[in-house]
């Protein structure tokens, strides 16, 4: 099944259907996509998209700091946990993707609707903190590509990724489509940058292909080994290593990915069907293994160029990407390394600008029902980032930016276990998922992927405090005061999530009826009688927006106790001035078109008045649907973005605040 052109779909936060007001996940580009009928080949481009857009937050300028500190210091010694992360990457995003498209709810949602009420804000504040940090990856990221690119001082160069909000307001007008070329464009960017780096650099292609397993530094085989001086080293793992070995992992499989991957799926318009489902399921598994893979690839050239450049010729301490890039140029002979480095940085530090927007827009509005404009969603995300970090440089200096970067993705790791322990036991329940639900060696391999993240964050919190209560003094009272305190509660929080059951809400979402079958526009239902009554009002501006809402009004399958109410406001000065009272031409004409309209859809059996408003289109409009009690508004798009939209005004974005009920916006059909 394919979406005309001209199909509706609901307004910002409005119903999907007219009978729910369930929202939608990022409803301004819910269902927007079609799927062609063509071929295996058609199809598949039609569903790549999402994983790509997602695969950005897996290159971002954090993974950059981890991935080079890893390499310099451990050689190739850390690949191995790239390429675990990578095959959880996938393995989780191919459930959070499963999870959109059977249910229609993006893992927020889920997590609301599935948890008591009071989990939902400690789970929307862990996930706004990764977020955040995130954030001040790209932002740390971006000034320092800034930096090495053009000579701006850092400071300022944090204080210009504020304007990205413009970038992302001027991208999020082009729709989904033209948004995923751009970013592949970004990642192609990338890609070929550090192609060229591993041509220059040379790596042991044996070694790398060695240390696809785990081994210690001595390139033993290793999985639980016991030191010299007592301590245990895990996986080849010991304190310095698994320090980095975390940020990896947080770095990779990014918390928020997951919410917005759940979320990005659902702007495919798909049959909802089981077999329109299962296709789509599987489209989105190609998508999410090609698009991550390339991912890999960027962080593991990060890695493997570390370890062949630095590494091997003694400069283990690398772990700036300032002194990464400062050290290129001599070590490989040619001054392209290190311009493309930087350009590769930069182009990082942009594509990922999209990504903390959207998640922080879908956790908002998921766990919260909160929605606000995308630019002030992404103003707030990034002033929350920027303050840190300009406070970080000023105190610091410019030289411990890139632990701050480490450090940023620790915290990414530390709330993973909140998004994924969720998003494994909606997936296996087959309440929740049906036919879909996953199967038991899927279902074991995620609880496996669990375990390994939570025993990981558990061994990393124990040396981090065991090393701050040592330490004695400042550190050890805030320690005991504040930092145990909340891992305490944190640990609770998890505990529940781990261990508690789903409340009873366990269903998939309703499904929207199908469409009138060919040759039944118009007709009228016989109403069950204890069908409520339903009153539906159009808003018709009585222009060329008007004939698609007309049409979509006359195929929906209306019923004998549904009453519609045509509604038009009269803008003329006089209308302003005089209100009711007035009487001119255009008031008169306006009316007049009115009650023709009405007088056609009253031959039909349909029960139709009129309303006429005047003045301010928005507060009338509300004033009317108000006063007629209606169930749903129907409206027209006016066709006009940015500048239209700062002249002429957005009334349905106005409306939708005003009034109680879903408003569901028909977008106008392009003609030729």
């Amino acid at each position: 099944m394919t979406r005309e052109p001209g199909a509706a779909r609901p307004a910002h936060g409005a119903s999907s259907g007219a009978a729910s007001a369930e929202p939608v996940s990022l409803s301004e580009v819910h269902r927007t996509v079609p799927i062609p009928a063509g071929n295996w080949l058609r199809r598949m481009l039609a569903f790549a998209g999402p994983a790509y857009l997602v695969s950005v937050g897996y290159m971002d300028p954090g993974n950059w700091a981890t991935d080079l500190a890893g390499g310099a210091r451990f050689g190739y010694q850390l690949l191995w946990v790239l390429l675990m992360s990578n095959l959880m990457a996938v393995l989780l995003q191919t459930l959070a993707a499963r999870l959109g498209v059977v249910t229609g709810k993006d893992l927020a949602q889920a997590c609301r609707d599935y948890y008591p009420r009071w989990l939902s804000f400690p789970l929307w504040i862990l996930c706004e903190i990764a977020i955040v940090a995130c954030d001040l990856a790209e932002v740390l990221g971006a000034a320092i590509g800034m930096k090495l690119l053009f000579g701006i001082p850092l400071l300022i160069g944090v204080a210009i990724t504020a304007l990205d909000v413009l970038l992302l307001l001027a991208l999020s007008r082009l729709g989904m489509r033209r948004l995923e070329a751009i970013i592949v464009m970004l990642i192609a960017t990338i890609g070929g940058c550090f192609a060229v780096e591993m041509l220059l650099s040379r790596p042991d292609v044996a070694a790398m292909l060695a240390h696809l397993i785990p081994r210690d530094v001595n390139g033993a085989l290793s999985l639980v080994r016991r030191d010299p001086a007592g301590g245990v080293s895990l996986l080849g793992l010991d304190h310095g290593s698994l320090y980095v070995a975390m940020g990896i992992l947080g770095a990779t499989v990014m918390p928020h990915n997951l919410y917005l991957h759940s979320a990005l799926v659902q702007s495919r318009d798909v049959e909802r069907s089981e077999a329109g489902k299962r296709q789509a399921c599987q489209m989105n598994m190609v998508d999410s293994v090609v698009a991550l893979n390339c991912a890999f690839f960027v962080n593991a050239a990060i890695l493997v160029l570390a370890a062949a450049v630095f590494h091997t010729s003694g400069h283990r301490d690398v772990a700036r990407l300032e002194d990464a890039h400062r050290l290129l140029a001599p070590l490989l002979g040619t001054t392209l390394a290190s311009v493309l480095f930087a350009v590769a940085l930069l182009s990082s530090g942009q594509a990922s600008t999209i990504t903390g927007t959207l998640a922080g827009q879908i956790v908002m509005e998921g766990f919260l029902r909160i929605r606000i404009r995308p630019w002030l969603r992404r103003l707030i995300s990034r002033g929350l980032a920027i303050v840190p970090a300009a406070v970080f440089i000023a105190l610091r200096g410019a030289g411990a930016v890139d632990d701050l970067l480490v450090l940023s993705q620790v915290v990414l790791s530390l709330q993973l276990a909140f998004a994924v322990v969720p998003l494994i036991r909606f997936t296996s329940d087959r309440r929740t998922m049906g036919v879909f639900a996953n199967p038991p060696w899927i279902v074991a391999l995620a609880f496996l992927t669990a375990a390994a993240i939570l025993g990981l964050n558990a061994s990393l919190v124990a040396e981090q405090v065991a090393a701050w209560l040592a330490a004695g003094g400042a550190a050890a009272a805030w320690t005991r005061f504040a930092v145990l305190p909340a891992i305490a509660a944190l640990a609770v929080v998890l505990a529940y999530v781990v261990v508690a059951p789903p409340a009873a809400r366990l269903a998939p979402a309703l499904e929207a009826p199908p469409p009138a079958a060919p040759g039944a526009a118009g007709a009228v239902r016989q109403a069950a009688a204890d069908e409520p009554a339903r009153t539906v009002a159009v808003a018709l501006e009585l222009g060329p927006a008007d004939r698609d809402v007309l049409e979509h009004v006359r195929t929906r399958e209306l019923t004998s106790r549904t009453r519609l109410v045509l509604l038009h406001v009269v803008e003329s000065a006089a209308g302003r001035y005089l209100g009711p009272e007035t009487s001119d031409l255009e008031a008169r004409e306006d009316r007049a078109t009115l009650e023709e309209t009405a007088d056609e859809f009253r031959a039909r059996g349909i029960a139709t008045d009129v309303r006429l408003g005047f003045g301010d289109p928005t507060r009338e409009l509300a004033r009317m649907v108000h006063e007629v009690g209606a169930d749903l508004v129907i409206t027209g798009s006016h066709g006009h973005r940015l500048f239209g939209d700062l002249l002429f005004g957005a009334t349905v974005s106005g409306l939708r605040h005003r009034v109680r009920c879903p408003v569901l916006m028909v977008r106008q059909r392009r003609r030729p």
